[in-house]
């Protein structure tokens, strides 16, 4: 089993490292490994880790939606009004009442058989959809009107329907009728009568539990400071919001997928700065769970099934995605302040399917429903086709369809790489610049650049300032530069040339004005430069700018 995870985590991280260096999304390279090292061809992956498959894709499933919750902006939903609620319900209907109307010509399928296909392939998968969405967040397309956010609500609520829709279809196929279900002692109503109701009894639960989650987590890691950092935050938060997807598969009466992705929704209102930690650290967490997810989804895809109904299923696909699903879209938006490019965007940005038909597709045929092999099939070639095409897609199509806002560091975790410019020169007030510089690259686990400008060559006293930083950055990655000219338009032009994130300089040396950085450079530095300035003034004295 150990050989197993080893196999899976090794490879699963280079392939994904080498499709993300030939342009196409990390998640091609770890599902094409997986069906590699699956029991279609290498038979690598031991049946405890595969038989494990669903509860690993749970946890996935389960870091993912947390990080879309603590990625949501209340304002920007609050803008959209009714167009992320009618993203959630309109193009799953609609994609899945087409995928029934063409199966039942294609396949023969009768229409309950086929509404159920439907259900499993208008499902959108939150693995795909999540960090895209939060990625183009983080890089401001669409955020203006809250477009990433709508898509994430969605996306979301489309999930709870189908899945109880699914559910719903799965008994009434396999017992041969709609359940009864006797209210107050007369009324009688079967389950289908009842799905509105409990549609809305699940989003509510749902809402409420992720809510008293969110207070519960609050008053933990915060109010009463039960953990010490925020590992240990990130281990409390991912626990609490694993028990409630649990819960809800052991109690259907809320959705686990909803309450989880309202927990980090809630987080943000009750408190920021604890969301801030949580969002750090689910990123790490997602990390090591993209690669499982993506894996174990190749691995069990079934090759031989997917050649018989290659052609037919991607027909069927075509369907559902360009007549169903286009249909919902419009009528999502209709009446939205979104342009035709924007509501462009849905195609790439609302359609990739992955980590629902996973955990369903290979239900009906195990339940002994006549056409459940058709729906596996159809289930993994949807998995193949739309999930890659949908990453690449996302990010290629944003910056062509979408306006470019300004980002929300409080909603998205944006992604700096801290790089500092040393601007030394040969007194002994070098030491003070050098060590606070490998202080501020160790905390911020950043890089540094050294910089000397010559006016008086000095070779013998070049070469000590190089001994002197390799010696106090011998553990931060570093690179030594000389160059000649004015001093303070030189540190400021290799400030701007590499993008620095800070200029750390002394004040007032202690050698003759040819060999220092003497007041006069640093006003200089400080009132030209546009990049922030650490100014250190002896031992006791740090100013900034």
């Amino acid at each position: 089993m150990l050989f197993s995870i080893i196999w899976i985590l090794l490879m699963g991280y280079f392939s994904g490292q080498i499709a993300r260096r030939l342009g196409t999304p990390p998640l091609l390279g770890m599902i094409l490994v997986g069906i590699l090292l699956g029991s279609q061809v290498g038979n690598v992956i031991s049946t405890d880790v595969l038989n494990a498959a669903d509860e690993l894709r749970t946890v996935a499933v389960m870091i993912i939606l947390m990080k879309a919750g603590l990625g949501l902006d209340r304002e920007k939903l609050a803008q959209q009004g009714t167009v992320a609620l009618r993203l959630g319900f309109l193009p799953a209907t609609t994609e899945a009442i087409a995928i029934s109307l063409a199966s039942m010509v294609i396949f023969q399928l009768d229409f309950p058989t086929g509404l159920l296909l439907g259900c499993v392939i208008g499902a959108e998968s939150p693995a795909v959809i999540v960090p895209g969405m939060l990625r183009l967040k983080s890089l401001g397309w669409g955020v203006t009107k809250g477009i990433p956010d709508a898509i994430l609500t969605g996306s979301a609520l489309s999930d709870v329907l189908l899945l109880l829709v699914f559910s719903l279809l799965l008994s009434f196929l396999g017992k041969g009728g709609v359940e009864q279900i006797t209210l107050f002692g007369s009324l009688t109503l079967n389950a289908l009568q009842l799905l509105p109701l409990q549609i809305i009894m699940q989003i509510c639960l749902g809402l409420l539990l992720g809510y008293l989650a969110a207070k519960l987590l609050v008053s933990l890691l915060t109010t009463q400071n039960w953990t010490q950092n925020a590992v240990q935050d990130t281990i409390i938060a991912a626990g609490l919001a694993l028990l409630l997807v649990i819960v809800a598969h052991i109690l259907p009466y809320f959705s686990g997928y909803l309450a989880t992705m309202a927990l980090g929704f809630f987080l943000i209102e009750l408190d920021a700065p604890l969301a801030r930690r949580l969002r750090g650290g689910f990123d790490s967490l997602w990390v090591v769970a993209e690669i499982f997810l993506f894996v174990l989804l190749g691995a069990s895809i079934q090759l031989q099934v997917l050649g018989n109904i290659l052609l037919p299923g991607l027909l069927i696909l075509a369907i559902g995605l360009f007549i169903g699903r286009t249909v919902g879209w419009y009528l999502s938006t209709l009446g939205s302040n979104w342009n035709w490019r924007e509501r462009l965007f849905l195609l790439p940005g609302n359609s990739a399917k992955a980590t629902v038909q996973a955990a369903i597709g290979a239900i009906p045929l195990a339940q002994g429903i006549e056409g459940g092999e058709i729906i596996l099939a159809i289930a993994a070639l949807s998995i193949i086709t739309t999930a890659p095409i949908g990453a690449w897609a996302t990010m290629a199509f944003a910056p062509k369809l979408l306006t470019r806002g300004e980002v929300d560091p409080t909603k998205v975790t944006v992604a700096t790489h801290t790089l500092l410019l040393a601007a030394v020169d040969t007194s002994d007030l070098a030491t003070e610049v050098l060590t606070k510089v490998a202080d501020l690259a160790r905390r911020s686990h950043g890089d540094a650049i050294v910089l000397h400008v010559v006016n008086t060559a000095n070779e013998q006293a070049i070469q000590q300032l190089q001994q002197q930083t390799k010696k106090l950055l011998s553990d931060i990655k570093y690179e030594f530069l000389t160059v000649t000219g004015a001093v303070p338009e030189e540190i400021i032009r290799i400030a701007q040339e590499y993008h620095v994130t800070a200029i750390v300089m002394g004040k007032r040396g202690h050698q003759p004005w040819e060999q220092v950085l003497i007041g006069s450079v640093s006003q200089a530095v400080l009132e030209a430069s546009p990049i922030p300035v650490i100014l250190l003034e002896n031992r006791k004295n740090i100013s900034f700018k």
